[in-house]
């Protein structure tokens, strides 16, 4: 199997990756990095400390809206607070997608690989 990949490998690309697994709908810090790692197949490893700064940033952005959870007595730990995918920030996920399918065709084109 091939070594994972890394937060600082995604650079440039996190960001509209954390905005697709919330296009799936709104939900916390820790399920998102979750998802992430999930849907790479195993080979990405992720540190909270990578995927915060990322909600952060998109959120000042206007490209995702975050609220705290209310109070739970029955859910230990302390509260999450949720993300949401606005319209700016679908927008923001289509071009993403766009320009990810051109830098794989001209990497794959460079590289001798399949375009896409």
């Amino acid at each position: 199997m091939p070594d994972p990949i890394q937060g600082n490998q995604l650079r440039g690309h996190l960001e509209t990756m954390v905005l697709a697994v919330l296009e799936r709908g709104e939900t916390h810090g820790f399920e998102i990095l979750k998802r992430l790692e999930e849907q790479g197949c195993g080979l990405l490893r992720l540190k909270e400390g990578t995927v915060y700064p990322v909600l952060y940033r998109l959120e000042k952005l206007g490209l995702v809206t975050a609220r705290w959870e209310a109070e739970d007595s029955s859910r230990r730990g302390p509260r999450r607070r949720n993300y949401k995918l606005t319209s700016k920030g679908k927008r923001q996920l289509a071009a993403g997608r766009e320009s990810w399918a051109k830098f794989v065709s001209v990497v794959g084109a460079v590289m001798g690989g399949a375009t896409a």
